[in-house]
């Protein structure tokens, strides 16, 4: 075996003009593969976070009967949110876990009402989370201590022709299912790129909504948000656990249409990954097939000499696993150089803003990334390929009759 591994690693070497084709061929293709992988990886990170501080964390905590009514909203109070709290607050990966009140109404000014979802929050947690509070173009995002403030999105406020300063009528349903309507003052408006959620969403302070929905001291949800994101189906599963009389959702169960959205995109994602695989595969399979008809009295020879076709076949599948090995560790190289590179400073989306709902949640910079494991499967998978598509070649090697190769020009 270390006979024929030394034969096959010098036979690379011969023509190394051919090698360096076939090598070149495959450096590049795994270097763009692995950024693709790292731009798809980028906007995965980007548009899950993004979502997850656009629609209120990794998970959300609610009283029984808010699931099966959750498109309304429902006004259900958590019967002992501090409880609810300092359950959760003994979760290792949490990063916050603040409570909420939600709820439906309408925003109105001079004759022209929109309907909206009422998010009532603490914003000493939230302001550092919000993609809102980030968002904000005029004015400034909810603070601690303010009363009879309202933070609203850039479509109602050009729907409703207001800036920050002017007052608004906000009409919402408390308790008893009675509405309530107050004046709240605009402190700050909020530019997303999605004018549809920005005319449906408003932000209040918690105690201003405690008050005026009749809730005092309570809360409607609890919002969690962890570290990372990817580990909500197992906290969910021990949160659900330590808290039996509450029902526990991640902010995909409760906003479906997103994850359709996020499971089109990730079709079409793969389907562009399989093209750029088959090229790839197919470059390699053209280079070792123009190879080996390169050297069919070189086969001639080496079956003359008494090596059998197995052995012939073996050498061939050999020596495109080295091209691919080669290959694989130049190209990992190669790939993890770029997306490091470009991973600091980004790419700039700001001319696609506006294009939709999944641009506007990647936000106006897109930071590729990889890991070591997605290098080293990549890296792997070409291996497997150039093994693969030196099958071909090195089957019709083996078939050749000495013969006929030593007589072939």
């Amino acid at each position: 075996m270390t006979k024929i591994l030394l034969l096959a690693w010098r036979n690379l070497w011969r023509n190394w003009r051919r090698t360096a084709i076939a090598l070149a061929a495959v450096v590049l293709g795994l270097a763009l593969l692995i950024f693709f992988d790292a731009m798809i990886r980028g906007s995965d990170e980007a548009i899950f976070g993004n979502a997850i501080r656009l629609y209120g964390g990794n998970l959300q905590i609610h009283a029984p009967g808010f699931r099966a009514k959750a498109a309304r909203l429902p006004l259900l109070p958590l019967d002992d949110p501090n409880a609810v709290m300092q359950t959760v607050g003994a979760e290792p990966t949490l990063r916050a876990v603040t409570p909420r009140i939600t709820t439906t109404g309408m925003v109105s000014r001079r004759g022209t009402s929109l309907g909206v979802s009422i998010t009532a929050i603490d914003a000493a947690v939230e302001a550092p989370l919000s993609v809102q509070a980030e968002s904000i173009t005029t004015g400034r995002f909810l603070a601690p201590d303010d009363r009879d403030a309202v933070v609203i999105g850039k479509g109602m406020a050009d729907r409703l022709q207001v800036s920050v300063g002017d007052s608004v009528t906000l009409l919402g349903r408390r308790k008893n299912e009675s509405l309530r309507q107050h004046t709240m003052n605009v402190v700050g408006i909020y530019d997303l790129g999605m004018p549809d959620i920005e005319k449906g969403m408003v932000f209040i302070p918690l105690a201003d909504a405690q008050t005026l929905y009749n809730l005092r001291g309570q809360a409607t949800e609890a919002v969690v948000f962890l570290n990372t994101v990817g580990g909500e189906d197992r906290v969910m599963a021990s949160l659900q656990s330590a808290l039996p009389a509450y029902e526990v959702d991640t902010w995909q169960t409760l906003r479906p249409e997103i994850r359709q959205t996020m499971e089109t995109k990730l079709a079409f994602t793969s389907f562009a990954g399989t093209v750029v695989v088959g090229i790839a595969a197919i470059g390699i399979l053209n280079l070792m097939l123009m190879a080996a008809f390169e050297r069919t009295r070189e086969m001639g020879v080496l079956a003359a000499l008494g090596m059998r076709g197995w052995q012939i076949m073996g050498l061939f599948l050999l020596e495109g696993a080295l091209i691919g090995l080669v290959g694989a560790v130049l190209g990992c190289a190669l790939g993890g150089l770029l997306v490091a590179a470009i991973g600091r400073v980004g790419i700039d989306l700001s001319s696609a803003a506006g294009m939709g709902e999944i641009m506007a949640l990647m936000g106006n910079r897109l930071y590729p990334s990889t890991t070591a494991g997605a290098l080293l499967s990549r890296g792997a998978l070409v291996v497997v390929i150039t093994a693969i598509a030196s099958l071909w070649p090195a089957w019709q090697a083996s078939r050749t009759e000495p013969a006929v190769a030593l007589h072939h020009v």
